[in-house]
């Protein structure tokens, strides 16, 4: 998601791959770690599962609290102390809020005008909003949960991030329009802020009656820590450590792929959404606080260039650029190279295939640097199995 100025919380084989990737499994496994500032953790526990919807069944080895000490607000780098070390294999659960339509200045005023409770997600908004500092030199982004250090994890190899499972962690979301912002910023001319609410049996939210948007919930900023010689960075624009991407098809059940630049690799994750179409159009999508489950596997010496992605359908692969036409030409060739490297195809045959079977869909146009993605469906290949961990 973009950022309005006062929004600025508001980046071997295929079979080898594949089958590395398929080890382990979705056994519910002991917790053996919490995230500083995890006190009383069976009451909170206790407390979030009554206003979760959709609490997570799978039981993690750690847990990252949205608490201040574990958040940093807008920012990616090497340099970013982690708030907790995991091992290969870790199944972690990590909390995070979105802060978008609240003021800094008096979170409470929102919650108040849109009849809302100051209950424990609401009050972690508070209490970190009063006490997060932004980046000192003038960065501006996301609130975010993190970083993670990745035991094992080391520069040229890539990281598996599989994504468990997605719970809500409150009853509503937010979505604004704002003039300068969105796809079509010089035709806004107000600022307008519609809050959400969720419909748990239906799955659906709604700012208005008459529409009912299906909840689709996926993490808009997953991301590793750039190369140590580039700083730190904002985590508006997305680059080739993820970041703030924004393909929706991230949901419950897919898997992203990054390159590591640092050790430990310095996983942070944000911006959620609870749905989102292609494109991104207003600027934001439904803005909301999500826990992400997900168990983090090293593969070693795999070298990966750019974010990759997979569901149990398709494969995802990524292009972007400033430009549009740019974004759209790098997903082109991160595809063709994809289908005749990982699947043993000539150039001029994958890129028949390319134009035959791919869809190219506009991520988002919104972020400073535009993504476009590629649906590459594996029913296509009719020679091959691909193994996968759903």
């Amino acid at each position: 998601m973009n950022k309005s100025p006062q929004h600025e919380e508001k980046s071997s084989s295929r079979r080898g791959f594949l089958k590395k990737t398929a080890k382990g499994g979705l056994a519910a496994l002991s917790l053996t770690s919490v995230a500083a500032g995890a006190t009383n953790l069976a009451g909170i526990a206790a407390k979030e599962e009554s206003q979760t919807v959709g609490a997570p069944r799978i039981k993690p080895d750690h847990v990252i609290r949205s608490v201040p000490v574990n958040m940093v607000w807008g920012y990616f780098g090497a340099d970013v102390p982690p708030v907790s070390r995991v091992k290969d294999g870790d199944v972690v659960e990590i909390h995070t809020v979105s802060t978008a339509g609240i003021s800094s200045k008096e979170p409470e005023a929102f919650f108040k005008e849109n009849n809302l409770p100051v209950d424990q997600h609401a009050q972690e908004i508070i209490d970190i909003l009063k006490n997060v500092k932004p980046e000192p030199s003038g960065i501006r982004g996301h609130m975010l949960t993190g970083p993670l250090y990745i035991e094992g994890a080391e520069p040229g190899d890539s990281l598996e991030i599989r994504i468990l499972d997605l719970p809500l962690r409150s009853s509503y979301g937010v979505n604004s329009v704002w003039p300068g912002g969105g796809g079509i910023p010089d035709a806004v001319k107000t600022r307008e802020t519609f809050v959400y609410r969720y419909d748990k049996k239906k799955k659906t939210a709604s700012f208005i009656e008459g529409v009912e948007i299906p909840l689709r919930p996926f993490m808009g900023v997953m991301a590793l820590s750039p190369p140590p010689e580039v700083g730190r960075v904002s985590s508006i624009p997305p680059d080739f450590f993820g970041g703030n991407l924004d393909i929706k098809h991230l949901v419950k059940g897919t898997t992203l792929y990054l390159p590591v630049s640092v050790p430990g690799g310095l996983f942070t994750t944000g911006d959620c959404h609870s749905a989102q179409g292609n494109g991104e159009v207003s600027g934001v999508a439904i803005e909301a606080s999500l826990a992400l489950v997900a168990k983090f596997i090293v593969h070693k010496g795999k070298t990966i260039k750019q974010p990759r992605a997979e569901t149990p359908t398709h494969f995802i692969a990524v292009g972007l650029d400033p430009d549009l036409d740019k974004a759209m030409q790098n997903a082109l060739t991160e595809t063709v190279n994809f289908i005749k490297e990982e699947m043993g195809f000539t150039f001029n045959q994958a890129l028949s295939i390319a134009s035959t079977g791919v869809d190219f869909e506009v991520s988002q146009v919104v972020d400073r640097t535009l993504g476009v993605h590629a649906m590459i469906p594996k029913s296509i290949f009719t020679k091959k199995k691909f193994p996968y961990w759903t």
